[in-house]
């Protein structure tokens, strides 16, 4: 981040994230823990679809700091061709075999996933996030 930013834009975005986490409740620290919770579970991986263009996201992701829990070869852009054949590369990738689960808040993703038979778990509030955090922990997930 420091080599995007520079070292005095690195500390006010880093304030910023931080003013960002006090208001929110700390959401990110909670979605972190998720994301790593799946990350070093063996055989699973994270991946992330995004409507955002493929830089611009890749840029959020190291923003944020979510560089450890979103591989690149894990991030697709899904701007140009839709969520529905995004996952449809991913099990082209990861194989029919693979268990997925989409996580998201929008209704493109719920109806990709619901076209290929994959669970979805809404997050539209900070107690979505706290109930998969949760799910996780318990092994329901």
């Amino acid at each position: 981040v420091g080599g995007l930013l520079g070292p005095q834009k690195r500390d006010h975005w880093l304030q910023v994230r931080s003013d960002i986490e006090l208001e929110t409740d700390s959401w990110h620290s909670l979605t972190l823990k998720c994301l790593n919770m799946i990350a070093q579970r063996e055989n699973c991986v994270n991946v992330l679809v995004t409507t955002t263009q493929l830089v611009p996201a890749l840029a959020k992701i190291l923003l944020y700091g979510l560089g450890q829990v979103f591989p690149v070869e894990n991030v697709y852009s899904a701007n140009k061709i839709g969520k529905e054949q995004c996952f449809e590369r991913i099990v082209t990738r990861f194989g029919r075999k693979s268990t997925y689960v989409v996580v998201g808040d929008g209704q493109d993703e719920e109806n990709a996933a619901k076209n290929l038979n994959f669970p979805f778990w809404r997050i539209s509030s900070h107690s979505d996030i706290r109930s998969l955090h949760t799910a996780l922990e318990m092994g329901f997930l």
